[in-house]
């Protein structure tokens, strides 16, 4: 397996969102102590936010099938 890092995000994690329009980028600052950036580029968002969102919607329906006993 390649390496990779892996960032465990929880509802309770702080999360920054840093623009940095001087780059054409933003910044999100996950953590405190030892703080995570992922930098995004400004054409990279909007795909960056589909997959979040499929993501999201991947989790819903597996929750409905799970209620539904399926």
């Amino acid at each position: 397996m390649p390496d990779m890092v892996r960032v465990h995000v929880t509802a309770d994690l702080p999360m920054r969102p840093l623009a940095m329009p001087f780059a054409d980028r933003v910044e999100l600052r996950f953590g405190k102590a030892f703080p995570v950036v992922l930098v995004v580029d400004r054409d990279a968002v909007p795909r960056l936010r589909e997959i979040l969102d499929e993501g999201w919607k991947a989790l819903q329906a597996s929750a409905a099938r799970q209620e539904g006993g399926q």
